[in-house]
């Protein structure tokens, strides 16, 4: 069991090198995954909202964490050296106006952390998840094409 546990450890610190140097490497790919890894996240509580599915805090919770976690990680994202290709929807405002940009993170990234204290119950689940998702706006305006 104990080899088992270091294996999966073991795997697991590769992947994260080999995520970390594809970021480098890639990063308009990595932000890609990233982004899609969010809308995914937000699938579950999204239907709970709609109530499509029961309110389930675990699963709100887990989605907070990752949404604080990737709007920490997300400024490194968009260097100077990913304003073009693989499809990128990120306009140029992002690189001529990055500090609103990376505030843009920081606020989302605060609402997040903030819904997690308050988010106990469904109640205050549907008070709070959706002012989390207003903040998503707050780059998809300014800073993301509409696809067309």
């Amino acid at each position: 069991m104990t080899r088992g546990i270091l294996f999966a450890g073991a795997i697991f610190a590769g992947l994260s090198s080999v995520s970390a140097v594809m970021a480098q490497s890639d990063p308009i790919t990595e932000r890609q995954r990233s982004m899609k890894g969010l809308s995914q996240a937000a699938r579950a509580p999204g239907a709970m909202l709609k109530g499509e599915a029961p309110f389930d805090l675990a699963i709100v919770q887990a989605t907070l964490k990752s949404f604080a976690d990737s709007a920490t990680k997300g400024p490194a994202l968009f260097p100077d050296n990913s304003k073009t290709g693989h499809d990128t929807a990120a306009m140029p405002a992002v690189w001529t106006n990055k500090s609103d940009f990376n505030m843009q993170f920081a606020k989302f990234g605060e609402a997040a952390v903030a819904a997690q204290a308050s988010i106990k119950d469904e109640a205050s689940f549907k008070a709070n998840f959706p002012t989390v998702l207003r903040t998503c706006g707050g780059c998809h305006e300014n800073y993301r094409a509409k696809k067309s």
